[in-house]
């Protein structure tokens, strides 16, 4: 396996590069859920995996919430199997496992293959950053409710996992990290826009009740005096881990201000807008995406989402499809409200498992850019999902795409939103006030990424819009300019574009 070189070319592109890249004519984004890099790929040969972990017991001994080592993981509470697995692993049984990480796939363990729908974890924005704890990466277990389940991985070193056997023949990228601390709904805005969402005069409007207690650090939530002094004792209590920081950025689900919602239309009004009086619906969004530069630019694109027309149909069941409103990034956007031209052209229904984004693949009909993200049941979600049916999912998707008339041109990402709550020992860069967050697997598959390659270039999820910014010329939105600039002033490396995992660019 290669290593890449730590830095990502700069300034203006010579015209060679430009017309190697204009090789690329077809862009595919594929958006996974809720896994660490060393869930999934911690014993992918040659990558910085768990090997490395073990190796340094820094990184991946546990402390208590006071900062001593806890003498043992506390039990997964409620047990480590979702609602409704049979048989459950129930939380009598995760009692007095070892400090360091485990196997949930271990047969002299849980025995849990990655057909097993896990327990899910807290994933939110202040949360995550009280577990990585300023790069120590030592609290995943204090601050979590799940207890000990943070250090579970699946320990598999083969084939098992549907992508692994395009991990080894393309591009794996082992220092991508999530965009943002916390949970999908933030990192899905930092897929597009590498911002965050703003609620205006929050604190006189009907969502005051979710400003999150934050301590004057700014990265901590204020502890409810009944919280457990140990994380042996029980989850921790918050005064308020709101959906909104103190100056009214929201970094928590909230449900999108168009159907398709989880918040219904107010009675009488248009049935295809939310509610605006819930608490819990954010106000339309003005911010430029990188849908609206590539739009600028000429470029098509799509956002493909998966059992959309099914959730605008009011079809949608629990385990299948389970769309999640909070996934669609784009129906967040005032530019992309019901009725725009640029919602009927770019906000497309992916079919349920997918169907309409394999027909138009197979059809050669995928615009230039595409983004998808598969339905629920099939997005790899702890609590709601197992890994091997949305791996396999992507993996089909991936099949469909090389036997398609655009393989030849396109460039294929496969990445997940978010860590889902899962420890990894590899320490964030140094960003700014949102991320980066903990590290993510990510995937290239081209005829252009580079074959059978473990690529070490720090990444983040703003990455993609860095290639597509990259690719076709655009203005760098002002979200990628403000984390380069706070990169730069602490002193790390910049955050890569994805061309190191090109062969057209000889930097390894």
């Amino acid at each position: 396996m290669g290593t890449a070189h730590s830095e990502t070319l700069t300034g203006a592109q010579s015209g060679h590069e430009r017309g190697d890249l204009a090789r690329i004519k077809h862009v595919v984004v594929i958006y996974a859920e809720n896994r660490s890099f060393n869930n999934l790929y911690g014993r992918f040969p040659g990558a910085d995996g768990l090997a490395n972990a073990f190796a340094q017991s820094a990184f991946r001994v546990q402390k208590d919430r006071n900062g001593t080592v806890l003498a043992e993981l506390p039990k997964i509470w409620g047990g480590l199997t979702a609602a409704g697995v049979v048989p459950a692993v129930t939380e009598a049984q995760t009692e007095h496992m070892p400090n360091k990480p485990f196997g949930i796939d271990d047969d002299k363990g849980y025995n849990q293959s990655i057909a097993v729908t896990t327990r899910d974890l807290v994933h939110r924005f202040y949360n995550n950053q009280m577990q990585i704890n300023n790069g120590a990466n030592d609290r995943f277990a204090a601050w979590a409710d799940s207890g000990g389940l943070v250090m579970g991985y699946y320990s598999y070193d083969s084939d098992t996992l549907p992508l692994w056997s395009y991990a080894k023949r393309f591009t794996l990228a082992d220092h991508f990290f999530m965009g943002s601390f916390g949970g999908s709904f933030l990192n899905h805005q930092f897929l597009i826009c590498s911002c965050a969402p703003y609620y205006p005069h929050a604190d006189t409007s009907v969502a005051k009740g979710s400003i999150a207690a934050v301590n004057p650090d700014g990265v901590s939530l204020k502890i409810d005096p009944a919280s457990p002094a140990s994380a042996l004792s029980g989850p921790p209590k918050y005064v308020n881990d709101g959906a909104l920081t103190p100056d009214f950025y929201a970094v928590n689900t909230m449900q999108p201000p168009y159907q398709p919602s989880s918040v219904p239309p107010a009675t009488g009004q248009d049935p295809a807008y939310a509610n605006p009086n819930s608490a819990s619906v954010l106000p339309p969004q003005t911010a430029q995406t990188i849908g609206d530069l590539l739009s600028n630019a000429g470029v098509t694109w799509a956002w493909y989402g998966g059992a959309w027309q099914a959730a605008l149909d009011g079809q949608n069941a629990s385990p299948v499809p389970n769309f999640q409103y909070h996934h669609q990034p784009f129906n967040y956007f005032a530019a992309y409200a019901p009725g725009t031209a640029a919602r009927a052209a770019h906000l497309r229904d992916g079919g349920l498992g997918g169907a309409k984004l394999i027909a138009d693949i197979d059809a050669g009909a995928l615009p230039e850019v595409t983004f998808y993200k598969p339905q629920g049941n099939l997005n790899e979600h702890p609590g709601y999902a197992d890994v091997v049916d949305g791996d396999a999912h992507i993996a089909n998707v991936l099949a469909h795409i090389e036997k398609s008339k655009i393989w030849n041109d396109v460039l294929v990402i496969v990445t997940y939103d978010e860590n889902g709550g899962f420890w990894d020992h590899v320490s964030p860069p140094k960003g700014d006030r949102f991320g980066p967050g903990t590290r993510i697997p990510a995937l290239l598959v081209s005829p252009y990424a580079e074959q059978g390659y473990v690529d070490h270039t720090v990444y983040d999820t703003t990455s993609v819009i860095r290639f597509l910014t990259r690719r076709y010329n655009l203005p760098l939105l002002p979200g990628v300019s403000s984390r380069d600039a706070a990169v730069r002033a602490q002193g790390g490396q910049p955050i890569g574009d994805l061309t190191n995992a090109l062969i057209f660019f000889n930097h390894h």
